[in-house]
């Protein structure tokens, strides 16, 4: 952590596992921007994404490459990289034992580097986006102002470009379970369907 701190690694949108930010953090600053659209009788189109299973699926080949992108090499790199391979898994079910077998994503949840790690593999999720977004660990905000359908395109665009990341990244959305949310003052608002792999939100 302090050599990501002393080299600024971290995206400022990421408020999860963090000295000093929280869920709270994250969801006052989310507030003060709809807040301020709001008192400009502006429209914002927020959209509520969720990942399925995202400490799962972490792929461990990716998650050795981003932490040598960053910095993390030689010895760390080879502990970590020993820390994660040759894990195996079992279910005990009626005091019956599955076949052992081998454990080839996912980060250990309950362990203190299993959050850092995370967030390393996370970090670079907002490259390319436009509108604001905004993480604590991996629930996701994306949103932005929506004066004309130019804008709600640009919102779309850069949702094509988070659902470009997960599949690059092996990671998965779950359309199903990401909404849209729509805070404006008017009662007749531009309306656009937003759409995820062929699957459109829900309002």
């Amino acid at each position: 952590m302090s050599h990501l701190d002393d080299n600024n690694i971290l995206v400022d949108y990421q408020h999860g596992f963090r000295k000093g930010r929280s869920c709270e953090t994250q969801l006052i600053s989310a507030i003060e921007d709809l807040a301020r659209s709001l008192n400009k009788r502006n429209r914002t189109d927020m959209l509520i994404l969720d990942f399925s299973k995202a400490f799962d699926t972490v792929a461990h080949n990716c998650l050795l490459l981003k932490l040598n992108y960053y910095g993390i090499r030689g010895t760390n790199l080879t502990w970590v990289q020993s820390w994660l391979t040759n894990r195996t898994q079992q279910v005990l079910l009626e005091g019956k034992n599955s076949r052992k077998t081998v454990v080839r994503s996912g980060v250990p949840q309950w362990t203190v580097l299993g959050p850092l790690c995370f967030l390393l593999f996370i970090n670079d999720i907002g490259n390319g986006i436009c509108s604001t977004l905004k993480l604590f660990a991996d629930d996701t905000l994306l949103y932005g102002l929506v004066h004309c359908n130019q804008d709600a395109i640009q919102l779309q665009e850069d949702l094509d470009k988070l659902t470009v990341w997960a599949q690059t990244w092996q990671m998965i959305f779950h359309p199903s379970k990401c909404y849209v949310l729509r805070i404006n003052r008017s009662r007749q608002p531009i309306m656009h369907n937003y759409t995820m792999s062929g699957y459109t939100l829900q309002f």
